[in-house]
């Protein structure tokens, strides 16, 4: 660091500026290379489909355009037969009709994409559905997990695509949530919503719950019980909170509340940037029971009293449990007045529980070695 950036403040901010507006233009460039390249493999998929028609065209027609576009165009990755299969592919989700009027004109038409560095509620007036030019802004590697993973899926294809831009969602990440059915379990949860929060919150609230909820990253032993389960999501907070969803934040673990004369112990308390309200979450190791309920919707009205202010919704809470009767589970959350769910989870790695006493020690394996 220079004597200059020290002791001039002016300066140091110049420097400052110069340094954020690089980084700006590093973004801006990536992302403008990233449309580019998926406009112009989309359109090479446009191609493949109107040749493939074309009863000239044998079996043969992938690799031979695979060996024609490498000797035209030298020393470019990504015109291998997989990957021109890809490209077909990528068309097929979004034939023009589906996607947007003028894709496919010409490569040099800068109005058919969202712009380089434009927020996707700010794309070109070509653009009505803001979720299919969503496609657009994500890497094709991801693109290609998606294409594999959700076949001709189309609402499928686009949900995983915004939740990738929404929650920067690596390719190991994507691949995981894909691979436990979010889309599939998104908003399937129990509950009173609609007839008590706001239309608008409602349907984020929903679309806020899973079920089931997919705990297959906890490693536990058979017959555990409560406290074990609640440890081990403890242990995991990080991709617990992945699994619960975006927005979420970590308030505490047996939350105590004083009500009146009495403590009470929230089993998990979280907060949610998204819908901007404290959530409640109840952990059962055990079938539903209606009695549930009301020891949710009790805590979630206490939050509400004690911890909620003027500038926050109202609390939700998510009970979720082991099992649960739909037909009871539905009729109970009829009868509460706060806003609640009911949701199971799933959990796959259980080990016996004399497990660890079956492994040998590091005393006994350093007696061996020796």
């Amino acid at each position: 660091m220079s004597e200059l950036l020290k002791i001039d403040k002016e300066y140091a901010n110049w420097i400052e500026g110069i340094s954020r507006n690089f980084k700006r233009l590093q973004i801006k460039a990536a992302f403008s290379v990233n449309v580019e390249m998926l406009r112009f493999y989309w359109i090479i998929g446009k191609g493949i489909s109107e040749n493939l028609k074309k009863s000239k065209y044998g079996d043969n027609f992938y690799n031979n355009l695979s060996n024609d576009l490498n000797d035209r165009i030298p020393n470019v990755k990504g015109f291998s037969v997989r990957n021109l299969h890809y490209m077909y592919q990528f068309y097929q989700l979004f034939t023009d009709s589906q996607i947007l009027p003028q894709v496919g004109a010409e490569l040099v038409d800068n109005e058919i994409l969202p712009q380089p560095g434009a927020k996707l509620d700010k794309v070109s007036n070509d653009v009505q559905n803001i979720e299919k030019s969503a496609f657009f802004a994500i890497p094709w590697g991801h693109i290609k997990i998606i294409i594999d993973k959700c076949n001709d899926n189309i609402d499928k294809a686009l949900y995983y695509a915004k939740q990738t831009i929404e929650n920067n969602w690596s390719r190991s990440v994507l691949l995981n949530f894909i691979d436990t059915d979010l889309y599939e379990r998104k908003g399937k949860a129990i509950n009173n919503f609609s007839k008590n929060l706001p239309d608008i919150n409602s349907d984020l609230a929903k679309e806020m719950t899973r079920d089931p909820y997919n705990f297959d990253f906890l490693s536990i032993r058979e017959k555990y019980d409560e406290k074990e389960l609640k440890d081990a999501l403890m242990d995991n907070i990080q991709k617990f909170l992945l699994e619960l969803g975006s927005g979420f934040s970590f308030v505490g673990r047996e939350y105590r509340l004083k009500v009146g004369e009495t403590e009470q112990f929230l089993d998990m308390l979280f907060y949610n940037i998204k819908l901007k309200c404290y959530v409640v979450i109840e952990v059962k190791v055990r079938d539903f029971k209606p009695e549930d309920m009301g020891q949710l919707s009790t805590y979630v009205s206490c939050v509400n009293h004690i911890l909620k202010n003027d500038s926050d919704n109202q609390t939700i809470g998510i009970l979720i449990c082991k099992d649960k009767d739909n037909v009871l589970a539905k009729y109970a959350v009829e009868t509460q007045n706060e806003p609640v769910a009911i949701s199971e989870y799933e959990l796959s790695k259980l080990f016996p529980k004399d497990f660890k006493s079956s492994m040998p020690t590091i005393e006994e394996i350093e007696r061996e070695l020796k």
